[in-house]
């Protein structure tokens, strides 16, 4: 079977099953599996699929047609222009996460030397993408589930930013050590009730004690900035990613736990997305 022919079947499979990208996931399904780039699947379309590797590729598709992420099945997510391995143990990073990101790299000098400290780091691309362009800074990320550290350190690993970052499996009400220069938090903040109402391949997949948020679906966001003044430095910056419809109440608990907000930033659709405050 030949590139182009194989490509079709997939993609004819996952239309059926009303998966909405379904060209896109056949190719990258495909060009993952056969380790290329899916440029050389259209150049290379009359290249034969061998048999062992057309079983595999039918056995990605039938994972994907049953709206598994396609991050899950192929091991990894680009996100700040890197590739960082991800798992059902932790949430697969979005573009609008990079908001935090990009945030953090325009307050940061790139001399900077501080220390950084990420609350709920899942696989680590956040605090990650930021270390590789600060190289003096130094990083701690903690995370209640032990995988989810497993596969951080690996990420550090592979980013070859190890020796400037630490991993931790904690609670954030057990983290009482050291003092920062900013702080970070992608926190759950979905309420409760609405994550069965979420797409498939995100409320069947993803782990849920990241997503959920509790009730009203701001008790993580309200721990994150409780536990926040009292690990950050005087003057220090927390950064913080919130739902677009969660600013009003965001900045309540935030003055009243002691800081100073500076800045609503929107993401790439124009919905709130991060939350720039100081510490006072």
């Amino acid at each position: 079977m030949k590139y182009h022919e194989i490509l079709n079947q997939g993609s004819k499979i996952l239309k059926l099953n009303k998966i909405k990208s379904y060209s896109l996931d056949s190719e990258i399904l495909l060009s993952s599996l056969l380790n290329v780039d899916r440029s050389q699947l259209i150049i290379n379309h009359n290249k034969i699929v061998k048999n062992n590797e057309k079983k595999i590729f039918f056995f990605l598709i039938n994972r994907r047609k049953k709206n598994e992420p396609i991050s899950y099945i192929t091991g990894y997510k680009e996100f700040w222009n890197n590739n960082f391995k991800v798992d059902k143990n932790v949430l697969i990073p979005r573009p609008d996460t990079e908001t935090i990101v990009e945030q953090v790299l325009s307050y940061l000098r790139p001399q900077s030397t501080k220390k950084i400290l990420d609350i709920g780091t899942g696989s680590g691309c956040i605090i990650i993408s930021i270390l590789k362009e600060r190289k003096k800074c130094k990083g701690v990320g903690i995370d209640i589930s032990k995988n989810a550290i497993k596969l951080a350190k690996y990420n550090a690993k592979i980013q070859h930013i190890k020796n400037r970052i630490n991993f931790f499996h904690s609670d954030i009400d057990n983290f009482l050590t050291d003092k920062y220069d900013l702080i970070i938090s992608n926190p759950p903040y979905i309420k409760q009730h609405e994550i069965n109402g979420l797409e498939k391949d995100i409320k069947n997949y993803e782990p849920r004690v990241a997503l959920n948020g509790g009730i009203d679906g701001y008790s993580k966001i309200r721990l994150t900035i409780k536990k926040s003044s009292a690990l950050i430095k005087k003057n220090g910056k927390l950064f913080l990613e919130i739902g677009s419809n969660q600013v009003m109440e965001t900045l309540k608990i935030l003055k009243f736990n002691g800081f100073f907000v500076n800045k609503i930033v929107k993401d790439l659709a124009n919905k709130n997305r991060c939350v720039v405050s100081t510490k006072i």
